[in-house]
């Protein structure tokens, strides 16, 4: 690919993040709008958790596979077939009639997400050539997380009371289409010199076991744990689980290989995202349903409440990474930790709601603690890997971090249904009580966090990472 000039690079640049915007935009809006979309549908607590899970599955489901088909038939190519997909999935999200459908056009959107995250950060890696620019630019992809997660309450909340939660579709289009046109303009087309050969069968055992775990936990709570389907789903994902680990290891290039988790920091910084997204999933969920359902607060106002964890975030995401440069990955794993779990134990022992104070430093702590544990992740994924290992260890991480979402919806999702009853309680006391074991599982996250930040970043764990380096077989750099 010959050298682009800084303006196009730049060009190119802008161009990707608007496609991470609208993607990591379209999950903290719907948060806002889920107690609306309740009422409009008539959905239970189960039905909302569908909403963010159909597409948090999917897309996690499908990272792997979209960014190998990219190496191999061409990245602007399936960059474009992903905004157009994540468009149309978005016009008929806004007109969906019910909520099946919603579900369905939920799962269609996942589909073109899954093309473009994976897919505009290997367009990134190979436009920025200079590894100082590229760590730039990188870092300018990262906070654009931040920006969704600040903006997003507040958007969601003035779409749902000006127009409709389905005004919250509406602002993917314009978005969608306009970066569409840009990348067949501006953005040229790349491929790998060697790309990985698919995994169908690797690819089918992921979608199994992460479907039938989500579901039984899901639908647990409403059928029963021990109803035959949930046990018949329970089985299919210890099914899956062992059949994708016996599989992945007799090939020679694996969906996701095994030996990767031999290395302590990558096995410890897929724990850590799933950890940290699932105690994000569960937080947003839980809050929007308590701002709006029990506290009677419009959507606008819920999302100005939950504006200081946003704030914190957006402002400490920057703070972690040079954090990161600067002492390795394990000072802010240190300190995330323990902010996360102190939020999570300040709403699980004490009478929070009771205090706006109390709530605004609940909130802030979950904030803090958020916003210093994402950066380390991919930096702890890929620590000792070889370099042509590290975009795929990136990959894993960046799907840890949907099937942390996924489960921390489910799992927080199912706790409240278990304690509420099928449809989340408009009672202050019932919603609290009911609560209170969802915020003990975020505060046990937040403890996982801190111990794998100490265990994972030692001596020991570099040197896992080295031996696991030197075991896995080198392929050619790419150009």
């Amino acid at each position: 690919m010959p050298e682009l000039s800084r303006r196009r690079r730049l060009l190119v640049l802008a161009i990707c993040c608007f496609s991470l915007l609208i993607v990591s935009l379209d999950n903290t809006v719907l948060n806002v709008a889920l107690p609306t979309l309740r009422a409009d549908l008539g959905a239970s607590v189960a039905g909302m958790q569908w909403t963010i899970d159909a597409y948090t599955l999917v897309l996690a489901s499908l990272l792997m596979l979209a960014g190998s088909t990219a190496d191999r038939i061409g990245r602007r190519r399936v960059f474009q077939a992903g905004l157009a997909i994540f468009t149309l999935g978005s016009l008929l999200c806004s007109i969906a009639p019910n909520l099946e459908w919603l579900v369905v056009f939920r799962m269609v959107q996942a589909v073109g997400g899954s093309m473009l995250n994976p897919v505009a950060m290997s367009i990134i890696t190979n436009t920025f050539t200079d590894p100082r620019e590229r760590a730039r630019a990188i870092g300018v992809w990262g906070g654009v997380v931040g920006i969704s997660m600040a903006a997003g309450p507040l958007v969601g909340g003035l779409l749902v009371d000006g127009i409709s939660w389905r005004a919250i579709f509406w602002l993917n289009l314009p978005v969608g289409l306009a970066a569409l046109a840009l990348t067949a303009r501006y953005v040229p087309e790349s491929r790998a010199p060697r790309p990985r050969r698919p995994d169908v069968v690797g690819q089918l055992l992921v979608i199994a076991l992460l479907g039938s775990l989500t579901y039984a936990i899901i639908e647990a709570p409403a059928a029963g744990w021990t109803s035959p389907l949930i046990l018949s789903c329970t089985a299919v994902a210890l099914a899956s689980l062992v059949a994708l680990l016996l599989y992945e290891r007799r090939r020679a290039e694996p969906l996701v290989d095994p030996r990767f988790f031999r290395s302590a920091p990558f096995s410890g910084a897929t724990v850590v995202a799933v950890c940290a997204f699932a105690s994000l999933g569960g937080f947003l969920f839980m809050n929007t349903l308590y701002l709006q359902d029990v506290r009677g607060l419009s959507a606008l106002r819920a999302g100005l409440w939950m504006l200081p964890m946003a704030a914190t975030t957006l402002v400490l995401a920057p703070l972690s990474g040079r954090l990161v440069g600067a002492y390795g990955p394990r000072v802010p794993l240190v300190l995330a930790g323990p902010t996360m779990a102190a939020s999570g134990l300040l709403f699980a022992a004490l009478d929070v709601e009771s205090s706006d104070a109390l709530l605004l430093t609940g909130y802030m702590l979950f904030g803090i603690g958020f916003g210093l544990v994402n950066a380390p992740i991919t930096n702890t994924a890929v620590s000792g890997m070889p370099r042509a290992q590290a975009g795929v260890a990136a990959a894993i991480a960046s799907t840890s971090r949907q099937v942390g979402t996924s489960l921390g919806v489910a799992v927080i999702g199912a706790v409240l249904a278990a304690g509420a009853g099928a449809h989340a309680t408009d009672s202050y006391e019932e919603f609290t009580d009911a609560s209170r074991p969802a915020w003990w599982i975020i505060a046990g996250c937040g403890l996982v966090i801190l111990l794998l930040g100490v265990v994972t970043t030692g001596t020991w764990a570099r040197a896992t990472a080295d031996r696991t380096a030197r075991r896995l077989s080198p392929e050619p750099e790419e150009s």
